[in-house]
């Protein structure tokens, strides 16, 4: 079993920054493919952004590529996304999630993650 716990959500203005943190308990952190996905009022949760568990290899929905960064520090049990440049359709909450992986693979379907977290909101105002 693995426990994920979102923070770093808030409101800003359009064009700044936040840095989300997942924080992950239970099983070994590392063996996990890690992924940020989003659920927007009334739209069907998104995917964001991936990255392997050795942190080699990342994918991102193109809508934030070169404005999102997906890291992870396996040491600290920590998944992050730095977002910059945010503007008012970033606005969701997002989720962390977990799928137990043998591979350095990255993956886009929620449907492969084994674990989320209870989400944070990030509210993005023009």
């Amino acid at each position: 079993q693995v426990r994920l716990v979102e923070s770093g959500g808030g409101l800003v203005q359009a064009g700044g920054s936040l840095r989300l943190s997942c924080v992950a308990s239970g099983r070994t952190f590392g063996s996990y493919t890690m992924a940020w996905f989003r659920q927007a009022p009334g739209m069907e949760r998104e995917f964001v952004a991936t990255i392997s568990w050795i942190a080699d290899r990342t994918y991102y929905v193109n809508s934030v590529k070169d404005r999102f960064t997906i890291s992870r520090d396996n040491a600290k049990n920590t998944l992050y996304l730095q977002m910059n440049s945010l503007n008012p359709e970033n606005t969701a909450v997002y989720y962390c999630a977990a799928a137990y992986s043998t591979t350095t693979e990255v993956l886009t379907i929620g449907a492969r993650y084994d674990y989320w977290g209870q989400g944070t909101q990030v509210t993005v105002t023009s």
